[in-house]
């Protein structure tokens, strides 16, 4: 049996849980909220789909005690109007901070042993937090993080080169913010180096243009929902099958020793592997400096 649980039932949660409805990839679904007419309003929604859905999905709300025998743990839960707010998505660490500390004590409660997944924001932060106080392994807890603004700089490029997203190759590292950075050494279109299709100045604009677009959703919808929401059900894709998919993911990093986006290998554990890139002097002081602003903020709990 394939069981999910989500933990915020905002529009993200609820659009990565209408996902897995719809597409038969789990059989049980947990829906949890602390709105309790939000988390009733998407499990009776779910419900009234099940006549005309393709598979039969077994849907719960409220369910802390059913977590223990969980496969995958899914955390959304934020206000993303403070980040559109701010033009920063650490403007949500003080309430997520909260969030995070009383949901990973809430989950250690429940015996959850699987893997969990965090999606809220800041996420290499929250993800970090998330897995102290629920105390699981590292290796079993890490986040979406730049696993999105990489797919955002590869249909840029794509845009501008008239060519699938998917022929894109490379990686956005560090914070999922303001500090992220496109590794530009890392970066292949048919197996041709982006360094040599793209000037200083192109490449410094698709870095600027993949963050922006993040804005330019949120503030013309309100909130941004779709694209996140595909990266994280790719990623239960890649626990559910053991598929050991290559991608950026919020991650602890020993030599940086925080969460950050970086490149890893996903399975059924979580974390199989972090995989070690050779970037340039000036990449690494950059994800150095991303790395840093992540444990400036974390530090500050402790204060």
């Amino acid at each position: 049996m394939r069981t999910v649980g989500i933990i915020g039932m905002g529009h993200v949660g609820a659009t990565v849980a209408y996902t897995l409805f719809t597409h038969g990839m789990v059989d049980d679904l947990i829906l949890i909220d602390k709105n309790e007419d939000k988390v009733n309003a998407e499990y009776n929604d779910l419900h009234d789909t099940l006549a005309r859905n393709d598979s039969y999905v077994n849907v719960r709300k409220q369910d802390w005690d059913g977590l223990e025998d969980a496969d995958i743990i899914i955390t959304a839960f934020g206000d993303i109007a403070a980040s559109v707010k701010t033009g920063d998505r650490f403007g949500e660490f003080d309430l997520n901070a909260k969030n995070a500390k009383e949901v990973g004590a809430d989950i250690k409660e429940s015996g959850f042993h699987g893997v969990l997944i965090n999606i809220s924001n800041p996420c290499d932060a929250i993800t970090q937090i998330l897995q102290k106080t629920s105390g699981l392994k590292k290796n079993r807890v890490f986040g979406t993080g730049t696993f999105l603004d990489t797919a955002r700089v590869q249909r840029i490029i794509g845009e501008k080169l008239g060519q699938d997203p998917r022929n894109v190759e490379g990686f956005v590292l560090g914070e999922h913010g303001s500090s992220q950075f496109t590794a530009w050494s890392t970066v292949r279109v048919n197996n041709k180096i982006a360094l040599q299709l793209f000037s200083e100045d192109e490449q410094e604009k698709i870095s600027e243009q993949s963050n922006k677009n993040s804005f330019i959703v949120a503030k013309g919808k309100g909130y941004t929902s779709y694209a996140i929401a595909t990266c994280a059900v790719r990623l239960v894709q890649a626990v559910f099958s053991d598929a050991r998919l290559y991608c950026p993911v919020s991650v602890y990093n020993p030599e940086f020793k925080t969460y950050i986006g970086y490149p890893a290998i996903i399975g059924r554990d979580g974390i199989e592997e972090v995989v070690e890139l050779k970037l340039t002097s000036n990449e690494r002081e950059k994800l150095q400096g991303a790395a840093d602003k992540i444990k400036e903020h974390l530090e500050q709990l402790s204060k």
